[in-house]
């Protein structure tokens, strides 16, 4: 054997043999609406902190964690974005994966909005009309019956005689979970006979409240928000389920709804009164601290009154922070990287 051809093998030999290198780069997947928050303060973090800028991707919630709870290791994400909390059947793949040791960090607060083009005119909507359009069985005279409505005129003819038309996000999305506990589950509730199934069969109720119907009214948009927006551009007859952030950067092109006389506003949202609103949420790997660069200094970053105050850098983007109080605690216990389970 030649001399290079000796030498070419121990080279290869060498690099099969030798571990792969350490990723030095953040990974983030997840919530399509955490992800505008996110990408600032990787951007920042990567100016300001000396740390590569963090990678972050829009997968969906469901599927952020999915990816998040697949092992421990380079190959998998450092940190899953939610806009809902974790799920016990979630935690419990993750732990099944060998992913043991998970800190939750609360950033703050986001409403879902019912949005229409600013061409088209307003509505007034309350939660039994959001179930009635988008269930896929409404009682109808003491039965559970295949939705029938096809025009918003036909549930209330307070409503527009225009046909039902909702874009949404997915399944996968946390904003979906949401949207279908808050909105639909509330909407549902209003109706004795749904009212009475719930006392009685809780699984049952959930059935029925979150089963979105399936003939064209629902058209499920993907992941990204922010097609939904130019959509609703387009069609003034058509109306979209996302974040409040979104709405809060598109005023110019959509505009938020009331729902049950309140309308989707910074600090309707942030005292509670508007009725569709949630916290949101990420998800940190413990086991990969100290292994990638910057993961305990880029939940520090988060949580920074530059960035999650009110008077932050992240409030210009529509997140509505925490209390100062309720912040402070949350960043101390998650820079410490205490641990969290399930209530």
């Amino acid at each position: 054997m030649k001399r290079s051809q000796l030498l070419l093998g121990l080279a290869l030999a060498a690099m099969i043999a030798a571990p792969a290198a350490a990723r030095d780069q953040i990974r983030i997947v997840g919530s399509s609406t955490v992800y505008p928050f996110s990408t600032t303060v990787a951007e920042q973090f990567g100016r300001t902190r000396g740390f590569k800028t963090p990678v972050v991707e829009s997968t969906g919630t469901g599927g952020g964690i999915k990816l998040f709870c697949g092992g421990v290791g380079d190959q998998t994400p450092d940190i899953a974005n939610a806009s809902r909390r974790m799920k016990d059947t979630e935690l419990a793949a993750c732990q099944a994966a060998g992913v043991r040791e998970i800190v939750e960090v609360k950033i703050g607060y986001d409403g879902i909005v019912i949005a229409n083009s600013t061409k088209a005119k307003p509505i007034a909507l309350k939660k039994q009309h959001i179930f009635l359009a988008l269930a896929k069985q409404v009682p109808v005279g003491g039965k559970l019956v295949a939705n029938p409505y096809q025009r918003w005129s036909d549930i209330d003819e307070s409503l527009p005689a225009i046909k039902i038309e909702v874009l949404g996000p997915p399944p996968t999305s946390g904003t979906r979970d949401a949207f279908v506990e808050l909105a639909m589950e509330g909407g549902a509730k209003a109706f004795p006979m749904l009212a009475e199934l719930k006392a009685k069969d809780e699984d049952g109720f959930k059935a029925v409240a979150h089963a979105i119907r399936e003939d064209g009214a629902y058209i499920e948009a993907g992941e990204n928000d922010n097609l939904i927006v130019q959509k609703l551009a387009a069609n003034p007859n058509a109306f979209g389920v996302f974040g409040y952030s979104f709405l809060e950067e598109n005023t110019d092109k959509v505009r938020g709804n009331t729902v049950d006389g309140v309308a989707p506003s910074f600090d309707a949202v942030s005292d509670g009164s508007y009725g569709i609103s949630r916290a949101l949420f990420f998800y940190v790997k413990k086991a990969h601290v100290g292994k990638v660069p910057g993961l305990k200094e880029f939940i520090g970053a988060f949580l920074s009154d530059a960035a999650a105050s009110e008077d932050g850098y992240l409030a210009d983007k529509g997140l509505i922070p925490l209390a100062d109080e309720e912040r402070v605690a949350v960043r101390k216990s998650a820079v410490a990287l205490t641990v969290f389970a399930l209530k």
